[in-house]
């Protein structure tokens, strides 16, 4: 179904004037940056509801739990932050 979507993106795209084309690039970029968004969201909410059920089990490994939870929840903040970016980029540029 995606891939449907995005091969009558591309061909809208080459059938129009380079406005229209652009404007329609911005279009899926400011899509692709509230995907990602809502992704990582998403991805954060359940590190931290895994982590929560973990230490709820274990009380003793609370510690070693919470510090993975932060590493795993800034990796995935640093890569929404990456798409965010580039998205905004292609809107800009």
């Amino acid at each position: 179904m995606l891939s449907a979507i995005l091969t009558v993106l591309l061909q809208a795209t080459e059938a129009t004037e380079a406005t229209a084309g652009a404007a329609i690039g911005q279009v899926g970029a400011a899509l692709g940056a509230a995907l990602v968004a809502i992704g990582a969201a998403w991805g954060i909410s359940r590190i931290g509801s895994s982590a929560m059920e973990a230490i709820a089990r274990q009380p003793e490994a609370a510690g070693d739990v919470r510090s993975n939870m932060i590493v795993s929840a800034a990796l995935i903040e640093g890569v929404c932050f990456f798409a965010v970016i580039v998205c905004a980029l292609v809107i800009l540029l």
